[in-house]
């Protein structure tokens, strides 16, 4: 563990390697589980706003979710998520490509220029998952079965996964802390 500002983060950041390979896992990530993404009040007020740019994207199943229940609910732990489609782990925000790849409503809305929300931070710093505590927050790397293509595609292109979410990373705790964590891991990087 390394620590750089008020955030403690795991060797396994620093040394796993990582790439999506969306076109081997199809984006299960987004429909598989046992919760919605975890998402904080602000994300849910950013959503809110975003909904009338998204919501005709949505499918039948999550338009009609959302007007029943709504965007997000509390998880058995007390955690804020995104509400999932009968309870399958399937992200009400969950819509498909052309090539049958689950893509998120609110990114596709983003990368067209249609909303300001990109989507939630949980996902879009995923494979790393963020446990806050009272002084610092864990940056931790999560292991799921699903993401095996990616582990090989990051072993393949040399990618570790603190460069792979460098854009995710910024977004969460800015260009100074990825900065420092940067050269942190090049240095511990050169050691081994």
């Amino acid at each position: 563990m390394i620590y750089i500002g008020n955030t403690l983060v795991s060797l396994d950041v620093i040394e796993k390697k990582f790439v999506c390979n969306i076109s081997m896992c199809k984006g299960i990530c987004c429909v598989k589980g046992d919760a919605g993404a975890p998402i904080t009040l602000e994300e849910m007020e950013d959503i809110e706003v975003c909904l009338p740019a998204i919501i005709d994207m949505l499918t039948p199943d999550g338009r009609e979710l959302i007007d029943g229940s709504g965007i997000a609910v509390f998880d058995p732990e007390g955690e804020l998520v995104t509400n999932t489609i009968d309870g399958s782990g399937a992200c009400v925000f969950a819509i498909y490509d052309l090539y049958g790849n689950t893509i998120c409503a609110l990114e596709k809305a983003y990368a067209e220029g249609k909303t300001h929300f990109r989507k939630p931070i949980s996902c879009h710093l995923y494979p790393v998952r963020i446990k806050k505590y009272k002084f610092y927050d864990a940056v931790n790397f999560h292991a799921w079965d699903i993401c095996r293509d990616a582990l090989a595609l990051g072993r393949e292109t040399g990618t570790p996964v603190y460069v792979f979410l460098k854009d995710a990373l910024i977004r969460k705790y800015g260009e100074a802390w990825y900065e420092e964590l940067r050269l942190t891991a090049e240095n511990y990087l050169a050691t081994q």
